[in-house]
């Protein structure tokens, strides 16, 4: 399973179709089209390389698979959009925030995470939700007033990290998808979701905190310099009394 490649004909042509799409989005500036490329090779790695069959297997790998393509691809495809003008309000920024951080936990509920692991259809609905709620969540937060972006990228760091340490403190397998799946990798099922959760508790919440403080340096050094202090030079009288 571990070299097993995806080479579905459909998704194969869907990444051409999103490449010469984005390709003839970004065809007027070289640092858009730079994001695009990357966040689409990403994609390429996360659905066609072997480990999106390994993530079939353990959930600890489907968490990593979720986390870079929310917190990795999203934002590299928002970002190749091109920016509007800094400080203009968002439109739909906590509705954004909100489908984001809701579907984060909708779809790493058990039954609904079972439901689309033995269904090919809802397997993409959770794979696509996931991406697109993701890059409107992005999109939103980059030229977003200040507090308002630094508020909802906390809320989803700690959406994010409160979703992973209840998956990693769980005392039972929640999974039932990985129960058979993890023994021929040394693990146990309930070893495999706690390192789950601690991947998406700790560095999994780390892209928020990351653009919060590059939103918050971005501002600072739009800053007008503050004037120079002038050394006052004494007075005559000054000068003759200290003489």
């Amino acid at each position: 399973m571990i070299g097993q490649w995806t080479l579905d004909p459909v998704l194969l042509a869907a990444l051409a179709l999103v490449l010469a799409a984005g390709c003839a989005a970004t065809a007027g500036s070289a640092d858009r089209r730079r994001r695009f490329a990357w966040g689409w090779a990403l994609a390429v790695i996360l659905f066609v390389s072997p480990l999106c069959a390994w993530s079939s297997a353990l959930f600890s790998v489907r968490v990593v698979h979720h986390l870079v393509l929310t917190g990795l691809v999203a934002p590299l495809l928002a970002w190749a959009a091109p920016a509007r003008q800094p400080g203009r309000p968002a439109g739909g920024l906590f509705a954004w925030a909100a489908a984001h951080i809701a579907l984060m936990w909708i779809w790493h509920a058990p039954p609904a995470y079972a439901a689309a692991l033995s269904h090919g259809g809802l397997f993409w609905a959770m794979q696509l939700s996931l991406l697109g709620s993701a890059v409107g969540f992005w999109h939103a937060t980059r030229e977003a007033p200040l507090p308002a972006a630094i508020g909802v990228l906390v809320l989803a760091m700690f959406g994010t990290g409160m979703l992973g340490a209840i998956i990693a403190l769980a005392r039972q397998p929640l999974y039932a998808p990985h129960l058979a799946s993890t023994a021929a990798w040394g693990l146990t099922p309930l070893a495999d979701q706690q390192l789950a959760g601690l991947i998406m508790w700790a560095p999994g919440a780390l892209p928020y905190p990351v653009v919060a403080l590059w939103r918050l340096a971005r501002e600072l050094r739009a800053l007008p310099p503050a004037p120079a202090l002038r050394r006052r030079r004494p007075s005559p009288a000054h000068r003759g009394a200290g003489q």
